[in-house]
């Protein structure tokens, strides 16, 4: 257990800023182009692969105790990567459509790169800011999707992910067996028309029409196209361009997470359109160490579904009695679930033990892998 006054200290604190080194990695690739434009998709998803096999498993966790003072060095990280993100994107459009050294092919991968850093970073920093109470910290979550056209996001997440996870009313949960070259067009057409919808009966409950402007999509949209102005006010047409594949790998980057958390996991039917509420058991939980530095303990992903409100730092690790463990961290489970053999040769028996251990009453698992059993209430 860390207690409070040792979570406190920057020190404890500082292993999660290590993202910040993928900035200036984004200007060094920017400047020598070539080879090195592989810098930052071999920092991100090898290294800390590497690094999370020498420095194991963090089976520590924090006294639930803890005040926002203490969590301030956290809190700051998350923060302060806004404006830092914002800067260096539409600094690398200024640089890249203006210099002459650098091919369009090594332009492509730059940005392909720079997608890399608000993909695994900008989104995943966005996720935390729009759990919070705080209205600018929300508002700020809106501004890094906004950055990666990607802003219903926070409408699916909250309104229906958290809510429907496990259930055939997700279309974030990945179904067993279901290839992650399926699993993506599928999501990206269900995620933004459940959003819309979620968001649309919450207004018909207040007797307002969907074009209200209470509607926040009003401001997904204004915020986008601020965006996508501004990259052609730098960069013209191939800034647009440029913005598009940093946005695209970024999204990519996303649903390959999307797909890992929840692969194969549902919850119980209960009868009448009835769920089990959700627990740790209903996502797969990874405790590995460096990646979770990288990933702002988004891999405890078990106890951000159980407290979804408790910020980062706090977030409970569990073992295997109470969570299903993924074998290793986001970084290589991602990289597999790029290659449907080798990922249901790693997941599909480790799915099948978690339904022997959780569920041994369920004989028939048939409606559940095809999201058939009756939509929830």
């Amino acid at each position: 257990m860390i207690a409070p006054d040792q979570l406190a200290r920057w020190q404890r604190a500082a292993p999660f800023w290590i993202s910040l080194t993928m900035l200036p990695m984004a200007w060094i690739s920017a400047i020598n182009g070539g080879w090195v434009l592989f810098l930052l998709p071999l920092f991100a998803w090898y290294f800390f692969a590497v690094l999370d096999g020498f420095v194991g498993l963090d089976l520590e966790n924090a006294d639930l105790t803890a005040t926002e003072d203490d969590l301030f060095w956290y809190k700051a990280i998350t923060l302060i990567w806004v404006p830092l993100q914002f800067l260096t994107l539409f600094a690398l459009i200024w640089y890249a459509t203006g210099t002459d050294h650098l091919s369009t092919l090594e332009k492509i991968l730059l940005f392909f790169g720079m997608g890399v850093i608000s993909g695994t970073v900008g989104i995943n920093y966005s996720h935390e800011l729009m759990h919070q109470k705080d209205r600018t910290e929300r508002w700020m979550a809106d501004i890094l999707l906004a950055m990666v056209l990607y802003s219903h996001f926070r409408s699916e997440h909250l309104l229906v992910h958290h809510r429907y996870v496990g259930t055939p009313k997700d279309p974030v949960t990945a179904r067993y067996n279901e290839g992650f070259h399926r699993f993506y067009p599928r999501v990206l057409r269900q995620s933004l028309i459940s959003a819309f919808n979620a968001e649309r009966k919450m207004l018909a409950r207040k007797d307002l029409p969907w074009h209200h402007l209470s509607n926040p999509f009003w401001k997904y949209w204004a915020l986008q196209a601020a965006m996508l102005i501004l990259a052609f006010a730098i960069g013209g047409w191939a800034g647009v361009g440029l913005f598009l594949v940093q946005a695209g790998t970024a999204i990519w980057q996303l649903e390959l997470v999307n797909y890992v958390e929840h692969y194969g996991l549902t919850r119980k039917h209960l009868g009448d359109g009835k769920y089990e509420h959700v627990l740790p058991q209903h996502s797969w939980n990874a405790s590995q160490r460096a990646s979770n530095w990288l990933l702002i303990n988004l891999q405890r992903h078990s106890d951000h579904h159980y407290k979804p409100d408790r910020r980062f730092p706090l977030l409970q690790t569990y073992t295997q009695a109470d969570a299903p463990q993924l074998p290793y961290g986001y970084p290589i489970m991602t990289i597999a679930a790029m290659i449907p053999p080798i990922w249901r040769r790693m997941m599909n028996p480790r799915v099948k033990q978690w339904r022997m251990r959780y569920y041994p009453e369920i004989t028939d698992w048939r409606p559940y892998n095809k999201h058939a059993t009756p939509p929830p209430r």
